[in-house]
């Protein structure tokens, strides 16, 4: 298992995988100067060591950017990003010109031997997230950031949400969770709060009783849990796994080197083939609030990371509370219940339509026309289902997230084509 990423984990899976980026951290604040491309990797020089608990941890030495941080990179110094993460592959001298060039300006020795400063060095510290490399191999760059980022780790959000579900005292599982280079995110459902859902499920059969499908959800996923075994739910009472129930859940994220905030939004889990839904509009995100970082090792004072994460928590309990509630529930399946009916008669012609307004790629359009038909349900309720069965067949976990966040958009577009 990378310890970058990981598709449709188990949570134990995602702590441990936590536990071991947690042990693998550097994170330092160090200026423009001290870094320096060589052969597209980042390599800092002139970094004091960190002083840790086993000893001195020297913190100069290469780090390879992943993709996310070469995003980062192109950011801060103004270089498109898609052309930056071209040259990585198919140009590396050029990626170190553009790189340090701009970092370290550029000077002009005259004849007289002395030097004209024709482009003047950049002047701004970075807060660099990285790991450490394994056996004296080079490093990886997660991240360069704003010297004022705030920090808060995808561990410590997790054990805060987890507090916050205990004092709510609700009954949860924790379904599936995802890792990927720039954010963390779990997902919960309470397999005690369900709803019918007749219309909304209407005629509507688990894509992945066809096994192509199954085969694609499978082949992207991190590991296979006996959540995706059967048709039914353990846990749930269930027997068949074919009943039109709907569950109360929700998502927790957090950004550790990207937009910086937790993110906490409802979802609603279709029993039959576990698409998950979510209501974007009602999610709640707290961004991670910074101040100006000293240069060096980072670390944040423990009264700050308490604030922080008890308010996280308390969020959290608040949340819970009130969506993973009978009475929430029963009101968003109402909602569906009236807009899932619209009939689409022409599915190529809608959901290329709505492709094209939602900006869906060419595979993604394909992709959700075989879930749609595999599906079996001609209308509105049954292009939202193929948007988030879809999904699970995304190996990119943040656009699978997005795909969802964009089903509701999807259904309700229907009713104008």
């Amino acid at each position: 298992m990378s310890l970058l990423t990981a598709r449709n984990a188990t949570f134990q899976d995602l702590r441990r995988l936590l536990e071991e980026q947690q042990d693998a951290k550097i994170d330092v604040v160090a200026p423009a100067t001290a870094l320096r491309s060589r052969n597209a990797a980042i390599e800092l020089s002139g970094v004091e060591p960190l002083l840790e608990e086993s000893g001195f941890t020297l913190v100069d030495g290469l780090y390879l950017p992943t993709a996310s941080a070469d995003g980062d990179i192109a950011a801060k110094l103004r270089i498109p990003a898609q052309f930056l993460r071209r040259l990585r592959i198919e140009r590396p001298d050029l990626y170190d010109s553009n790189v340090n060039g701009l970092l370290h300006g550029k000077t002009r020795r005259g004849r007289d031997g002395r030097s004209t400063v024709l482009h003047p060095s950049d002047e701004r510290k970075f807060l660099l997230r990285m790991f450490r490399g394994q056996d004296g191999g080079d490093g990886v760059l997660r991240a360069l950031l704003s010297d004022s980022y705030g920090l808060i780790d995808h561990l410590d959000v997790l054990l805060a949400v987890l507090d916050g579900i205990r004092q709510a005292d609700v009954d949860v599982s924790i379904r599936s969770c995802d890792l990927t280079e720039s954010s963390m995110r779990a997902k919960v459902f309470s397999p005690k709060v369900s709803a019918l859902a007749p219309r909304f499920l209407d005629g509507y059969r688990n894509p992945f009783a066809n096994p192509a499908l199954e085969a694609e959800r499978r082949r992207i996923s991190t590991a296979v849990d006996h959540w995706h075994q059967g048709s039914g739910f353990e846990g749930t009472g269930s027997g068949a796994g074919d009943e039109p129930v709907v569950f109360a859940g929700f998502r927790v994220a957090n950004s550790e080197t990207g937009d910086g905030a937790v993110t906490l939004k409802p979802e609603l889990l279709i029993q039959v083939c576990s698409n998950g839904l979510t209501l974007p509009a009602l999610a709640i995100r707290k961004v991670h609030m910074g101040s100006k970082l000293e240069q060096g090792a980072v670390s944040w004072s423990l009264d700050t990371q308490r604030k922080h994460l008890s308010l996280i928590t308390a969020q959290a309990r608040d949340a819970v509370a009130r969506w993973l509630s009978p009475e929430f529930l029963a009101k968003q399946v109402d909602e569906l219940e009236q807009q899932a009916g619209a009939p689409v008669t022409e599915p190529d012609t809608t959901i290329r339509a709505i492709a094209q307004s939602l900006k869906f790629s060419d595979a993604e359009r394909e992709g959700i026309l075989r879930h749609f038909t595999a599906g079996g349900q001609l209308s509105a309720g049954g292009l939202a289902h193929a948007v988030t069965s879809f999904s699970q067949t995304v190996a990119d976990a943040d656009r699978a997230d997005a795909l969802d966040d964009l089903a509701l958009k999807a259904m309700a577009a229907c009713a104008n084509i």
